[in-house]
């Protein structure tokens, strides 16, 4: 990976010129994004990370913090203490010059299950991640390990089943060799293409389910007004 998407968190922290990111899925045409919205304050958030960041609590894990916007609120704000991490070396060089106290370069699946947190924060389509459906095991598993015995992990994510057409009967066109969430991302930065990799979008009941067969506990906290949602899940 070029690490483009760092590279454009960067360059917008050090005023290197940033431009917008172009992205693209499987299903949606190239859009731009601005470098700006990753850098929002809480005000500017949208209701369903507010919400996770009124209800997060104790020792928090914000991964895939991305420029580390919801770490610095939680940490600069409700005074709590905030382990950020991302695979990107340039996110997290960006989040060290913005101030956030504890950030490091690793993979959730590396992270050592000996240490325990309160809140776990997976934000902005937090099960992206995932990658694909039979990832979820995986994941979940590892989540589990990470957290305390009565700590949360707070996840969105959005059902992106209204991206696909419709038939006369109402039934939607959906390809029937993978899950209709799982999509290739990919994002252009100054005329560089990053390698596509996957991306998962989750309906709310597939994660339950995902939850339930992992020993986990699933809530739904909030809907947005746009198919997304936030969950809480627990041991």
């Amino acid at each position: 990976m070029k690490d483009l998407f760092g590279q454009a968190i960067l360059d917008y922290q050090t005023n290197n010129s940033p431009e917008d990111l172009i992205t693209e899925t499987t299903i949606s045409e190239a859009d731009e994004m601005s470098v700006a919205y990753l850098f929002r304050s809480y005000v500017d958030m949208p209701p369903l990370e507010q919400k996770a960041l009124q209800i997060a609590k104790g020792k928090i894990l914000d991964i895939g913090c991305g420029a580390g916007s919801h770490s610095l609120y939680l940490q600069n704000e409700l005074n709590l203490a905030v382990t950020a991490i991302d695979i990107s070396k340039n996110a997290i060089q960006a989040c060290k010059l913005r101030g956030v106290s504890n950030a490091q370069t690793i993979d959730m699946l590396d992270l050592d299950s000996k240490e325990k947190f309160d809140t776990i924060l997976l934000l902005m389509n937090g099960t992206g991640i995932f990658g694909k459906v039979n990832n979820l095991p995986k994941y979940l598993q590892k989540l589990k390990t990470l957290l305390n015995t009565n700590g949360q992990i707070l996840i969105d994510s959005s059902d992106i089943i209204y991206m696909f057409d419709e038939d006369e009967d109402g039934g939607k066109w959906i390809p029937s060799n993978n899950y209709y969430g799982e999509l290739e991302f990919s994002l252009t930065y100054k005329n560089e293409k990053e390698e596509s990799f996957p991306w998962l979008y989750l309906d709310y009941n597939t994660l339950q389910n995902a939850a339930i067969d992992n020993g986990l506990n699933c809530e739904l906290i909030l809907e947005g007004e746009h198919y997304d949602y936030l969950a809480k899940l627990s041991i």
